[in-house]
């Protein structure tokens, strides 16, 4: 990712600075589309922090800041861009957190936030390509990429002794990138890739598609889709004709619907999603589960932080102005600074406005790499008794 300065920094830091005032941040998200069951909790968590820091009263003398929500539809690159321009000209957003899926927040970054200088922060595009992309330092994430999953999947697949799989994916930017990350760590691991075939989402019957992946062959079925559309059509149509009945699933399968619409008929399948021993997303969760979103999906804790980090940084900015404040996020997020954990964001803000420095730790033990990569690690799941259990972190 080229995260070059803006020329124009210093100017709009003098410029864009404000006093008591309303902060709109955009939240787009797919509230419609393929992973509509897990965006409602993330939304709420971004909107968590936001109202913790206006409770605060103490960002920017004072602003409130105010969510705007924009539906990305996780699959649609027009609408998406559509949605994301509206929230810039219309609704006078000065900040995005989102998008979610990666075709359409490398849409977004593209045709919209790039030409309005405008900052977003993803907390679930992990596409490897968006770590290329060109973005003019205004696009950061706080999941890490699938080149990653890609390694840790293949390790917990040959960890479980699992010596041969055949691979399904969403056909998009998401699906293929992941299944290329597993495909080459699980080969180089020395395991086997018997098949590895697309699959398009909507569809009503997926028995052809298995039909060709069993006639491959494999210990298990990997499923890099998604849990709302394609994915669990491709999994009932492995269980009712027999061909598999494990299955390793990537963060795009994991949430409460896969539970509802399996239960134990998926006993010891697998899967990976974003996640470290060391952080503590519980204060956010229990927020979050009190608006009455379902907490148990993945991606609360990065979109808490995502939104977060955009306001701190335009805390250590001085300025809702995305080319003042983009060149904070790396500065807020990583050390040295005094740690900043889910609750404390009215105590970061002072700390800031007081002269100081801030190590954003948050509810994903976030570290931000490179460009504005996230450094983070996994969470490998296990089907037990029907529902997603935590093995162990890596």
């Amino acid at each position: 990712m080229k995260k070059l300065l803006m020329a124009s920094a210093a100017a709009s830091l003098m410029a864009g600075a404000v006093s008591a005032d309303d902060v709109k941040l955009g939240v787009i998200l797919g509230f419609t589309g393929p992973i509509e069951s897990l965006t409602p909790a993330m939304a709420a968590g971004a909107e968590v922090a936001m109202k913790e820091v206006s409770d605060s009263g103490k960002l920017l003398g004072g602003s409130t800041v105010t969510p705007v929500r924009g539906d990305s539809t996780c699959v649609d690159a027009g609408a998406a861009s559509a949605a994301a321009e509206r929230l810039i000209t219309a609704d006078g957003v000065k900040g995005i957190m989102g998008a979610d899926c990666s075709g359409v927040t490398g849409a977004i970054l593209a045709n919209v936030a790039v030409p309005n200088g405008m900052v977003m922060i993803s907390p679930s595009a992990t596409s490897p390509a968006l770590s290329s992309a060109e973005d003019n330092g205004l696009f950061f994430r706080t999941a890490p990429s699938d080149a990653r999953q890609g390694q840790v999947l293949a390790q917990v697949m040959k960890d479980k002794g699992i010596n041969s799989v055949a691979i399904t994916y969403t056909n998009n930017d998401y699906g293929k990138g992941l299944a290329d990350s597993i495909s080459a760590a699980f080969t180089a691991l020395g395991g086997e890739v018997t098949a590895t075939t697309a699959h398009e989402d909507g569809k009503a019957d997926y028995s052809a598609e298995v039909a060709t992946l069993a006639a491959a062959g494999g210990d298990l079925l990997v499923v890099a889709g998604y849990v709302d559309q394609g994915g669990p059509g491709v999994i009932r149509a492995a269980l009712d004709t027999g061909a598999f009945d494990t299955f390793a699933l990537p963060d795009g399968m994991i949430g409460s619907a896969l539970e509802a619409a399996f239960g134990d008929e998926i006993e010891g399948s697998i899967g990976t999603v974003p996640g470290s021993e060391s952080a503590d997303a519980s204060m956010v969760t229990e927020k979050v589960s009190a608006t009455g979103a379902d907490a148990s999906g993945p991606y609360i804790g990065e979109s808490y932080d995502a939104a977060a980090l955009i306001m701190l940084a335009m805390q250590a900015a001085g300025s809702s102005d995305a080319s003042a404040y983009a060149a904070k996020i790396m500065d807020v997020a990583n050390a040295p600074g005094e740690k900043i954990y889910p609750g404390e964001l009215g105590k970061a803000l002072d700390i800031i406005a007081g002269g100081g420095d801030v190590d954003y730790v948050g509810a994903t033990a976030v570290e931000l790499i490179g460009g504005g990569e996230a450094a983070g690690g996994y969470r490998e799941i296990v089907i037990e008794g029907g529902k997603i259990t935590t093995a162990k972190f890596h």
